[in-house]
Order: structure tokens, then sequence, then C-alpha cells
């Protein structure tokens, strides 16, 4: 059976553990980095350095690989297009576009009739002034920006300080008087054609991703309209490949959509050990166009996130049967750097 060459732009921990679902199944992967020492290199079939506004680079990137697809979002609509011109795209750089600004994500959500949290954009401290009744509330840059990167939480309108450049673009939404934070993973290979993982319950720290764990303790009007919207969205984009949805519940039982990742997720590093395909095995299958298989949960789980310098104890730890440890290889150990993860199944 023809198995293609698989092109990945970026060579993090979601870059490497494609990567490496993508050789159980006989795909070679040529993964692209700006960054020398990207743990993709330890698992793609080969490896490739340099700026992705580089022609030259990109040009050996094309020639390399039969199609593309990536590991993050803030990659310039430009190169994902130049790229499609020659080597088919996958997620279309036109979704990836409108989700990587957080307005025209947010509007889009509210043009199908799915809920988010009011909100609405800022230019400068004026309009700020106008918009009191979002607050307290999240001011976030409209673009780039991830765990917790480029937000300031606003609990009172003198909580404002001088550290907000307002030369970039910001969106200001009003904060869910929280009760749960859970996401839904779904793939699409085409028209009506799903794979779907039950919704997965996140507990953030310091606006990291911590925790995550499957079942969800949710009801079951939550679990389905979860699903739902997550099926709309990813029909409306006419999206290929793997995509998460994040989602607030708030006290009063009621569902916002946060964001959209058009990609593989944190939150569903889980599966790669309670299903009997991944969400990145799925992606893998639905981008290069390969067989989709009924994908079913063989175990409930609970993924740990392993940040900064908590590495050098799960690096001596010794597991047991049920726990299975991922190290990304990551060369530097940073603060709030994500440098691995463990997931615990229940037999």
């Amino acid at each position: 059976m023809y198995r293609p060459t698989l092109g990945i732009i970026g060579g993090g921990q979601l870059g490497s553990l494609l990567a490496d679902a993508a050789k159980k199944i006989g795909i070679k992967t040529v993964i692209l980095s700006d960054d020398i020492n990207a743990p993709g290199k330890n698992f793609s079939s080969s490896f490739i350095y340099g700026n992705y506004d580089d022609q030259v680079i990109i040009d050996e990137f094309i020639n390399s690989v039969d199609l593309v697809t990536y590991e993050f979002e803030n990659i310039p609509f430009s190169i994902l297009k130049k790229i499609d011109e020659k080597k088919t795209v996958l997620p279309k750089p036109e979704v990836n576009n409108l989700i990587q600004n957080r307005l025209t994500e947010k509007d889009f959500l509210n043009k199908i009739n799915i809920q988010t949290t009011k909100y609405t954009s800022i230019n400068n401290i004026d309009e700020l002034k106008e918009n009191k009744n979002l607050i307290p509330g999240l001011l976030k840059t409209t673009t780039l920006g991830y765990d917790g990167k480029g937000q300031y939480k606003i609990n009172k309108f003198e909580d404002l300080n001088n550290n907000i450049n307002f030369n970039k673009k910001y969106i200001l939404e009003k904060l869910v008087n929280l009760k749960k934070e859970i996401s839904v993973v779904i793939t699409r290979f085409g028209h009506q054609k799903f794979e779907m993982y039950e919704p997965i319950e996140n507990v953030h720290e310091d606006q990291i991703l911590k925790h995550s764990k499957v079942p969800a303790e949710i009801s079951e009007k939550i679990r389905e309209k979860a699903v739902n919207w997550s099926t709309l969205i990813a029909e409306e984009l006419d999206y290929i490949g793997t995509l998460c949805v994040e989602f607030f519940i708030d006290k009063n039982d009621n569902l916002y959509v946060n964001e959209i990742a058009p990609r593989v997720h944190n939150s569903g590093h889980l599966t790669i050990n309670s299903h009997n395909i991944s969400q990145f095995e799925n992606h893998i299958r639905a981008v290069c166009g390969l067989e989709k298989i009924q994908t079913k949960k063989m175990f409930n789980a609970k993924m740990i996130n392993i940040i900064g310098d908590e590495i050098s104890f799960y690096r001596k730890k010794i597991y047991k049967n049920n726990e299975f440890f991922f190290d990304y290889l990551k060369k530097d150990i940073k603060n709030k750097r994500k440098m691995g993860h463990l997931t615990i199944i229940n037999k």
C-alpha cells in the first residue's frame, strides 16, 4: 500500500509524538524546525533546520515530502499558503488563519450559534475604559501567546498597569465563573467521517495544563453538547486531521467554547495509552488519506504534565506496569517548560 512521506512543521513535543505515531504505521516524516535542538529530530525520519521564511529551506522541505501538516498554529499564513501551492497542507492554511486570531475565532463560533463568553476588540486604554462591563476579564493578545503568555487578568479596572503594550491588538474576554474545564479531541477524515474521543477533564496550574483525565466528571447533557459542538466546528471548517475544542463549564452548568486548537493537543496525550488509536495516529491517518479505524477506549486514564525540573525526578523513577513515562528529550530544562508526561491507566 502507498505510504506518503509527511512533512511536519515544528519539532516540539507534538511534532515528536506525531513522528513517533507515523513511524509505527510505516509513514516516513520530515520535520522542519527553526530550533536546531528541537526534540523532534530524535523521532522523525529526517530533520531540516532553518527559518520558516527562508525560501531555500522551504524549497528543500517541499521537495523532500509528499504533503505537509503542522504541530502549532502560529505559522504565518503566507508561508503555509506558499507551501500549499506546491504540496497539500492539512489542515488547510485558511483554517489556521481563522483560528490563530482569537477575534476571528470567536466571531466564527458565534456565527454558527456556539456559545462563548462575552468579548470585544481592544486597541487602547480608552477602549478598555469603555468596556468595564467585561471586567473582571482576561485581556489577551489576538495572536500568539499560549500557556498564559500575552495574557493579563483584570479583576478590577484599577488593576491595570503600564506593562501592557498597546502596539499589539487585544481581545477582552469576560471571566467565566469557572466550575470545570474540559476538552474534546476529534479527528475528521472527510464529510461526516469522524473519530471522536470522549470529553477529557483538565486542570491548569499557572495557566499551564497540569493534568487530564477520562472519563470527565460531567453531566450527560454537557457531554452531549460538547461532542455535538465539536462535530459542528470540524464540519463547518471542512477540517481534515485532529483538532481539539477547549471548553469552560460555569457554576450554573453553562457550557462555553474557550478556544479551538487546529492540531493535536496536550490534553489528548493520554489517548496513546487509553485508546486503541491515539489522537496522533488518527491525525496521521486522516491527513495521509489512510484507512479510518474505529477508535475505542480501552482504559480510563490520567495524564500528568511534567514541567521544568520535575523531569529530573521522573527520569530516575521506577514505574509500575500501568504507568507510562514519556520524555520529550528536550535539551534544556526551563521553568514552565513541558519536559514530558506520565500517563496512568486503570486496568
